[in-house]
């Protein structure tokens, strides 16, 4: 039973710290400004506001005097999910609790010569959950088990946070062109539960004993790291502008400290302990292209290539027994079309519209609860309001449309991902929020 239980441990604290990597590679979070947001985040070539220290630094150095940027997402996802006929052990649908979350964004620039201008941006560039019904538990017959959401000893609630603090510094060579560079200090957190179906772990002899009981497993954590930006704009006429940014791959040490609860009779052979893993947020280049089609109206185009290859392999660090664990991931990198215009109506309002190709980089081979990601499409309309000579408001919506995503089953072994086998189906609405100032 020893052998079984520490084998059963490793996986379950393996299994809790992959969210941290799951949501940090595969939940990328561009919406970072309400005005981007409008147009659909083709922002790159533009970057004419605070947050160029997000979308592209060297945009800070065409800006004059004290700004401040702030704001607030509201980000409304929902997934649902139909199980596959035929396993192993056969699944009942279900749907993520209703959830809102809210990541923010902060910016400042500081012109301190016709020359040079920095900044320093603070927000959330990674981060949501999932919450599911822990639904394990009902009634099972006879193998193969029929009548269970298998989903709730995967994930039940998984949320993760990140934090960027990015000091930036952006130069203007002539009136034409501008560089930019900004480091960051990275700090994120991870709180997930999970479901352990006793009945099902235990030896035989517990089996009546504990079928239909749950533990479960809260596993907390914080890692933390460093990341680097640069940009360059070009702008060789007054209507014409291109932009190139890269932020390169951060690798985030994570650690987190597993509680089990409610174990019954198999407490003995899970006790609390920790785990530790190196996670990658993968690189991003960004090339944009903005225009002018007259006084009132600008479009930009841009392609964003994301380097999700570096998430390859997940290697976690347990204590003794378990010791050390490797999973392949083996991610693709994707890109990410992206189109958006905004119209001057006036002097006190403009309008946008935008839409966005995004390509997922998860196979469907390790497509899982915690999340569930999917080739998708993205709609965006928005406006900015002048409510005096130095404040604004921006605001933003955005419909996220999932394709479906059908997983097969695994159970974990052999490197593999442990997977529910079945279709997800997601959608997200986001509202986006910002006020700006210029001093």
């Amino acid at each position: 039973m020893r052998n079984i239980t520490n084998r059963l441990i490793g996986i379950i604290v393996l299994s809790a710290l992959i969210v941290g990597i799951m949501f940090a590679g595969g939940y990328q979070l561009n919406e970072q400004n309400a005005r981007a947001v409008g147009m659909g985040g083709a922002f790159v070539a533009t970057a004419s506001d605070p947050s160029a220290i997000y979308f592209n630094p060297a945009g800070l150095a065409f800006q004059s005097g004290i700004n401040v940027l702030g704001g607030i997402n509201f980000i409304i996802p929902s997934t649902s999910y139909s199980p596959a006929s035929g396993t192993f052990m056969q699944s009942v649908s279900a749907s993520t609790n209703s959830q809102v979350f809210t990541p923010f964004n902060i910016y400042g620039s500081y012109q301190i010569n016709d020359q040079i201008v920095v900044g320093l941006g603070i927000y959330n560039p990674y981060g949501l959950g999932t919450q599911w019904p822990n639904l394990w538990g009902q009634t099972i017959a006879t193998a193969p088990f029929y009548g269970n959401y298998l989903g709730s000893y995967l994930a039940v609630n998984s949320n993760i946070a990140s934090y960027y603090f990015n000091p930036t510094i952006a130069y203007k060579i002539n009136d034409n062109l501008s560089v930019g560079l900004g480091v960051s200090y990275v700090y994120a957190t991870v709180d997930m539960t999970k479901s352990i179906p006793l009945g099902l772990i235990g030896p035989p002899a517990y089996f009546a004993v504990l079928n239909g009981l749950n533990g479960n497993m809260e596993l907390k954590g914080t890692g933390n790291g460093f990341n680097a930006d640069l940009g360059v704009i070009y702008k060789p006429i007054d209507k014409l502008s291109f932009g190139l940014s890269y932020r390169i791959t951060t690798k985030i040490d994570f650690s987190g400290n597993a509680t089990y609860t409610n174990m019954n009779a198999l407490a003995a052979g899970f006790p609390n302990g920790t785990g530790t893993a190196t996670l990658p947020m993968p690189g991003n280049l960004y090339f944009g292209v903005a225009y002018m089609l007259c006084s009132d109206l600008r479009i930009e185009g841009n392609f964003q290539y994301v380097q999700w290859s570096a998430y390859d392999k997940l290697q976690i660090n347990l204590p003794a027994p378990a010791g050390t664990v490797t999973y392949a991931k083996n991610w693709n990198d994707e890109p990410i079309l992206r189109i958006g215009a905004e119209y001057k109506l006036d002097e006190n309002w403009t309008v946008r519209a935008g839409a966005i190709e995004d390509l997922t980089p998860q196979p469907a081979s390790v497509t899982e609860p915690m999340l569930p990601d999917a080739d998708r499409i993205d709609l965006t309309v928005g406006a900015s309001y002048k409510i005096t000579d130095k404040l604004y408001v921006d605001a933003a919506y955005m419909l996220v449309l999932f394709a479906d995503k059908t997983a097969p089953f695994s159970s974990g072994a052999n490197g593999t991902t442990p997977t529910a086998p079945g279709t997800y189906s997601s959608k997200a609405n986001i509202l986006s929020v910002n006020f700006g100032y210029s001093f």
